[in-house]
């Protein structure tokens, strides 16, 4: 461990008794050596996650650095909590209590498990499990499935993680409808990793800047794979053709904005339950006759039905 902090320049971290996360400058040991062997230079960050400030959605272009963004987070904590010097300029930290990541897409064929199976069991066991003390990262939750359902599920998993879990957490998406949730979660900011189009090509910055990306920059990241231009053209036909019938209807999420909160939600669900819990606690099933009977199960169904 001193031998890597020597060479690699990395500091010693500040343990805090708050949940906080305040790193400057960092760096992914693993990315940044890689990089070294090419003469290439890894470009630091900063993160700082507080109580009012603690879930950052991350967004912007494939291949720009969110994921790397990510991960070294989690690496700096791991180091620190293992008496380590960290790869930054400096670093205060909160201890965490668990680290939860659901990073990567990955099947598990012989459990019969889908990448998308594999990725809800995970969230699930974070949802679950996370304190708010521990630290979570979330790469592209919801993918792995339709367009609106998974929408639907990281709009749903945002707000858990945000109002139950209440930890410090890093959620890269490209959901750009996500963002919408800034208005109703006060302790949500959003952030982007920053990219320019330059004469017609794409230059990845790799740095990470406030507010929402202005697109995702997909056909142009396609450029630079290799796919052929005439593929890229028809591309850039459909997404004009989509773009502007989401302008006239409003969007993916249109509507979403008059949807209560998760935990507004659960609790009018909790209060129906509650309201068929009290009516049957009440009855004397020995004394119903055979029309008194029916009589009910048609009132139970009615108040179940009633939203």
């Amino acid at each position: 461990m001193a031998e890597r902090a020597a060479q690699g320049g990395w500091c010693l971290p500040v343990f805090d008794d708050g949940p906080v996360i305040a790193i400057e400058g960092g760096r992914h040991p693993v990315v940044e050596s890689a990089l070294a062997k090419d003469g290439e230079r890894f470009v630091a960050n900063d993160c700082a996650l507080a109580p009012m400030d603690r879930l950052w959605l991350v967004s912007g272009p494939n291949m720009g650095g969110k994921s790397t963004f990510l991960r070294q987070n989690a690496l700096i904590i791991i180091l620190a909590q293992a008496g380590s010097y960290v790869p930054a300029a400096s670093a205060r930290l909160g201890l965490v209590d668990r680290l939860f990541s659901r990073v990567g897409a990955s099947d598990n064929l012989a459990q019969g498990q889908s990448t998308f199976m594999v990725e809800m069991v995970e969230t699930a066991a974070i949802l679950a499990q996370a304190s708010a003390r521990s630290f979570v990262i979330l790469d592209e939750v919801g993918r792995g499935t339709s367009t609106y359902d998974g929408l639907a599920l990281a709009w749903a998993i945002v707000e858990a993680i945000h109002e139950n879990n209440r930890c410090r957490c890093l959620f890269a998406t490209h959901y750009h409808e996500l963002t919408r949730l800034t208005d109703s979660l006060d302790a949500m900011s959003l952030h982007h990793v920053r990219a320019k189009e330059y004469k017609g090509d794409l230059v990845l910055l790799h740095e990470l800047a406030n507010g929402p990306a202005d697109r995702s920059y997909g056909i142009a990241v396609a450029k630079l794979a290799g796919i052929a231009p005439p593929v890229l053209a028809r591309a850039k036909d459909v997404l004009d053709r989509l773009e502007k019938g989401r302008a006239e209807t409003g969007g993916l999420a249109a509507g979403l904005g008059d949807l209560p909160l998760f935990s507004a939600a659960l609790d009018a669900a909790e209060a129906k339950v509650d309201s068929l819990r009290e009516k049957l606690t009440g009855l004397d099933i020995d004394a119903l006759s055979p029309r008194d009977a029916l009589d009910l199960l048609y009132d139970l169904k009615k108040l179940a039905d009633q939203s």
